[in-house]
């Protein structure tokens, strides 16, 4: 179920990683690769009146696995961003609540 929205790193770029990415998170998360999805938003940053590059940025959306967990969950995830040349990222984790998500009209 972790869901990973990333904004300002190119999709094609992206998923050269998304394979190992994933399992190694999977590992990490006790679940499956296909309990994981990865959305690549296209936004366009705006500074001192010109477009410029979006900053490198990720929303981790997921049930709390504690904050170890999580710890490593950035490690990882920063790791492979980082080795795509990209210098720097920074990562926010929402966290979902049980009782307040649902699939197919049933919450969890």
């Amino acid at each position: 179920m972790p869901q990973l929205i990333v904004r300002g790193i190119q999709a094609e770029k992206l998923a050269t990683i998304s394979e190992p990415l994933l399992e190694e998170l999977a590992v990490l998360c006790g679940c499956g690769t296909d309990n994981f999805t990865i959305e690549c938003l296209h936004t366009t940053g705006v500074f001192g009146g010109k477009v410029v590059e979006s900053y490198p940025f990720i929303e981790v959306a997921w049930f709390e696995r504690g904050q170890e967990t999580r710890d490593q969950f950035a490690e990882i995830v920063t790791k492979y961003i980082l080795s795509l040349d990209i210098p720097e990222v920074e990562m926010a984790f929402i966290t979902y609540q049980k009782e307040s998500y649902y699939a197919n009209g049933k919450h969890f």
